[in-house]
């Protein structure tokens, strides 16, 4: 289903030139509203081409948001600001996004495209498990539910039994949350003795958190779904940036009439040809409260402009590769998390639960993979290890725990975890 057919369907040289029309809206709105783009836009004029002038316009980063805290960036004045949302801040202070009632809407129509793209239809219903409150992916995915027509059962996070009985008992089309979440309901469903057929998800909307194909069929056959990802980042609206197709499945839908998308070379800033994996960076073309110009995303992505089954023209993403502030360094070799877990779901007998854990000593660290078996005896940790060694260039330990001792996550994953003692 195509929730707007004429936007979603626009061929490109309508598209450029609506987006020709938004962005140059958007560099006005910023330079006069916004101290902190003031500057930067200077020599923007309205009549220049705004899509020849981007490019050369200066990188948005987090860490501007940052020391602009907490409402530096705020475009609008404080009476016509409907709703705040918040980072965690666990690396100082938190980023701070605001909505006009305009962005609302647009936030809202985003994710009816969304839902409507994993295949939801008006009529059905929705058990959002994503958490409610500062974090975007509780009430973003509530109103865009809402928009398209479904009832939403809004469970938020944890109480993971309870959310199993209202899987149960209210019989929902569609599972909204991260998928490590959702393979804890799927894992809490085997343990209560509830087969997949007892349950009447056919649709999974998870995202949040890089998850991997082999993530995807584990989710599958736990749910008897079509899982699709999601994909959004508060700093430019929240989930509904982009969205995996079902009848795709390969790669996600940018919304391009109200988001423009590039890729660079994280190192030189450079733009990359389509299919060349880089850093993602986001330009508003319609926000009011805050405008985001040539935001670094961090997110690791290639573009491609290819035509797609279900119809739509928009460039698709890449699922995550990863973050660029993610990736770990191990004895000189880059790895990234989602890498590993491509590895390690691709053998048979792995539980979809794993942890990286650095440990040893501060100057020379060992990264471990702990995970755990299906069946005691199932995995060859010696083959798994080789496995690993082959794909990503670097030994890492392999840890083969019992069932249930890595922790289960009831939002988003913590796959990275530190043992290191110090001296």
């Amino acid at each position: 289903m195509i929730w707007d057919r004429r936007m979603e369907t626009l061929d490109r040289a309508g598209l450029q030139e609506l987006q020709e029309a938004r962005l140059g809206w958007s560099l006005g709105w910023a330079k006069g509203r916004v101290p902190f783009y003031q500057e930067r836009l200077k020599g923007w004029q309205e009549g220049m081409n705004p899509l020849k002038v981007l490019a050369d316009l200066p990188f948005t980063v987090k860490a501007d948001l940052r020391e602009n805290y907490p409402l530096g960036f705020l475009a609008v004045p404080r009476q016509e600001v409907r709703r705040f949302h918040a980072s965690s801040g666990t690396r100082g202070n938190p980023t701070v996004v605001a909505y006009t009632e305009h962005d609302l809407v647009v936030w809202a129509e985003v994710v009816a495209r969304s839902l409507a793209a994993a295949g939801m239809k008006p009529g059905q219903t929705l058990h959002n498990a994503y958490g409610y409150g500062l974090f975007t992916g509780g009430l973003g995915l509530h109103a865009g539910a809402e928009r398209l027509g479904l009832s939403v059962i809004p469970a938020s996070g944890g109480s993971t039994e309870r959310q199993v009985k209202l899987l149960v008992d209210l019989a929902p089309d569609g599972l909204a949350c991260t998928p490590s979440y959702a393979l804890y309901i799927a894992e809490t469903l085997s343990q209560m003795g509830i087969s997949p057929n007892e349950v009447s998800l056919t649709t999974g909307i998870f995202g949040a958190e890089p998850w991997s194909n082999g993530m995807r069929e584990r989710l599958e056959a736990g749910f008897g779904i079509q899982a699709v990802d999601i994909y959004g980042l508060s700093e430019i609206t929240g989930p509904g940036v982009a969205m995996e197709c079902v009848e795709g499945k390969n790669g996600l839908h940018v919304f391009e009439d109200f988001f423009l998308v590039e890729v660079i070379n994280p190192q030189t800033g450079e733009g990359v040809e389509p299919g060349i994996v880089g850093e993602m960076v986001l330009t508003t073309l319609s926000k009011e409260a805050m405008p985001m110009i040539r935001y670094r995303t961090g997110d690791l992505v290639s573009v491609n402009p290819e035509p797609c089954p279900c119809g739509r023209t928009s460039v698709r993403i890449s699922r995550i590769h990863g973050r660029s502030d993610d990736m770990l360094i191990v004895r000189g070799v880059n790895v990234f998390p989602s890498e590993v877990e491509r590895v390690i779901l691709s053998q048979e007998g792995v539980s979809p639960h794993y942890q990286l854990v650095f440990e040893g000593h501060p100057s020379r660290p060992d990264l471990v993979v702990e995970l755990e078996e299906m069946m005691p005896g199932a995995l060859d940790g010696s083959g798994l290890t080789r496995r690993l060694t082959s794909a990503l260039g670097v030994r890492l330990g392999v840890r083969i725990m019992a069932a249930g001792q890595v922790p289960r996550s009831q939002g988003k994953a913590v796959r990275v975890v530190s043992r290191i003692k110090e001296d």
